[in-house]
């Protein structure tokens, strides 16, 4: 492959320049939007003023992170039609969103879930609790846009160190959250929608015009289209000798993993085992689904959007488009991995993230340098831009989320209720400070772990906690606050514990200095390899956590009956009337001091 004009220590010029006018783009929006920016609503909920169209692009920049736009094409290289699960589920989520939550949420008018919490229950206990768990899922969700940063930066920039990008991508979103809040990156968000939407079809039209079409390539992926000429032959011969290359799509054999750890070193068997051998694949494949399409009706950054639309109706037409968006987009990235699969099989040589397949996206338009010169290098650059939007505009959402946890409901709820709007306003960007830290320092410890695998554990944490105290407390009169904490705690942290060991006894297989970090969980291979069950049930728990979460909502509300709040008659009714009857209520109301309701 030739080599193009390259500066800066063999920086491609091109790449360097989409991916530099993207970041100058988001930074000069946010300068720009934050001016705008006065007030805590702005801050907070940006005015509730948001149009349809705004919002629906915003949500769905907010949405379609390095997770969709990097690990999708990914995971459809590396596994096969069996990740399509991913993108199917991501988009279905809208669904139990449109029909169940959106609305009523947004007709009770708070500021953020524990909000909604509190005022659902009148229990400022019920806050405390609920403040956790947006930490909790918010913390999980950044760790793989941290990973999607460090790994387009060290493309970019060869030689860059991981921890580099992330640094330097989080600084760049915490600014710009702390200088404009939930205004200042809405025009943001939704101006990355469609870098993204743009920088995902344009390269796949070019390189299926250039190297065959979709089904051309799919049939070359099967064994009867394996044998097909002297070139295909030495592209196989690059892949691994596991069956990963020539079968059909899917997972691999049993018998095939099992052939595969025999030709390892003995010390290397276990955790090959516990990674590949998955018998109970089925129930695997059910508990993701659960993950995903209920996770997405309970992730705190998506839910507060809904808080910035006018009304309850502005809401559902919102959830609507978004599902029509982020569909269009999820067309494109299995595309990627299923060409990839053909002419990119090198990248199976390599380990997670950026000497695997999750570059494929980012990598495979370099191919065409070899016909047309300079066009790959453009077309890769325009797939770089759209990486950095994918993880700019998520990680932007995620920290309004969380930095709104802490300045309005831990300080001007709990700690200093009666402070002023400049106090509160201050108190956001101290806020975004401190959690834009928290993520950059967690982001450095990921580098070995798989993008969507993080995000599908994210996914189960908030299946778990938010989505059914959402789903139970909108739709059930006879939930109470006990019968809510209760299922809410057990089931979100049952799904925090089992997923935090799988990932640290991943982490402890890794050669560089994250094994030595958690050098004390690698025995928990072994009993993985031993245990396949157990680690499917941890790996991705959402099929036993959410029934859980439910169940004791139900148990426990039923014992404490009599805790029912008195005025949930009026609740309901402010929850699911048609705005026209005038029931709708803004639980959080600006007055000069402070808020109140």
């Amino acid at each position: 492959m030739p080599t193009t004009i390259a500066f800066l220590n063999g920086v491609d010029p091109w790449i360097f320049s989409f991916s530099f006018v993207t970041v100058a783009a988001t930074i000069w929006m946010g300068f720009r939007s934050a001016k705008t920016s006065k007030t805590a609503s702005d801050f907070f909920v940006a005015g509730r003023s948001v149009s349809v169209g705004w919002n629906a692009s915003a949500i769905s920049g907010e949405y379609l992170s390095a997770a969709s736009f990097m690990g999708v094409a990914g995971m459809v290289m590396s596994s096969g039609y069996d990740a399509l699960w991913y993108p199917v589920c991501y988009a279905c989520g809208y669904l139990f969103l449109l029909l169940f939550i959106a609305g009523p949420l947004r007709r009770f008018g708070a500021y953020t879930i524990p909000d909604f919490a509190e005022g659902r229950y009148d229990s400022p206990v019920f806050r405390k609790i609920a403040v956790c768990f947006v930490l909790f899922i918010g913390f999980f969700y950044t760790m793989p846009q941290m990973k999607g940063a460090g790994t387009v930066l060290a493309y970019i920039f060869p030689g860059m160190p991981y921890w580099g990008g992330v640094v330097l991508v989080g600084v760049v979103i915490t600014l710009n959250v702390a200088l404009g809040g939930m205004k200042g990156i809405t025009l943001v968000q939704a101006f990355q929608y469609w870098i993204k939407l743009f920088a995902i079809t344009v390269p796949v039209f070019v390189l299926m015009a250039v190297f065959g079409l979709y089904n051309g390539h799919v049939s070359a992926n099967t064994p009867a289209g394996a044998p097909a000429g002297l070139e295909r032959k030495a592209l196989v011969e690059k892949a691994p000798k596991d069956d990963k290359w020539v079968a059909p799509f899917g997972p691999l054999t049993t018998k095939a993993v099992n052939a595969a750890a025999a030709a390892l070193p003995a010390e290397e068997r276990p955790a090959y085992l516990a990674e590949h051998q998955k018998p109970y694949s089925l129930l695997y494949t059910y508990s993701l689904i659960i993950a995903l399409v209920c996770g997405t009706a309970g992730l705190p950054h998506i839910l507060v959007r809904f808080y910035t639309n006018p009304d309850g109706v502005a809401a559902k037409r919102t959830t609507m488009w978004v599902m029509i968006l982020i569909g269009v987009f999820y067309v494109f990235p299995p595309v990627f991995g299923v060409i990839g699969r053909n002419l990119m099989p090198e990248l199976y040589t390599g380990l997670a993230g950026i000497k695997g397949t999750d570059q494929v996206v980012l990598k495979l338009p370099t191919l065409l340098s070899e016909k047309y010169g300079v066009l790959g290098s453009i077309l890769s650059g325009i797939t770089c831009a759209g990486a950095f939007a994918a993880f700019m505009s998520t990680f932007s959402g995620l920290l309004v989320s969380m930095t709104g946890a802490l300045a309005h409901d831990v300080y001007g709820r709990m700690l200093r209720p009666g402070a002023n709007q400049a106090e509160r306003l201050v108190a956001f960007k101290f806020a975004a400070v401190l959690i834009g830290g928290v993520a950059i320092a967690l982001g450095c410890f990921v580098e070995p772990l798989e993008i969507n695998f993080m995000v599908g554990q994210a996914f189960a944490i908030a299946a778990a906690s938010y989505f059914p105290l959402l789903f139970m407390s909108v739709w059930w009169r006879g939930m109470t606050m006990k019968g809510a904490a209760t299922g809410m705690l057990s089931g979100g942290l049952c799904a925090l514990v089992a997923a935090a060991l799988t990932n640290f006894s991943t982490l402890a297989l890794d050669k560089g200095p994250m094994g030595k970090v958690f050098a004390g969980f690698a025995p928990l291979n072994a009993f993985w390899a031993q245990h396949p069950l157990l680690r499917i049930l941890c790996e991705q728990p959402a099929i036993w956590t959410v029934p859980l979460s439910i169940g004791l909502m139900v148990v426990v509300s039923k014992a404490t009956a009599a805790s029912v709040p008195g005025d949930i008659r009026m609740k309901m009714l402010v929850l699911h009337a048609p705005e026209d009857l005038g029931l709708k209520q803004e639980y959080i109301q600006e007055h000069q001091g402070g808020t109140g309701h």
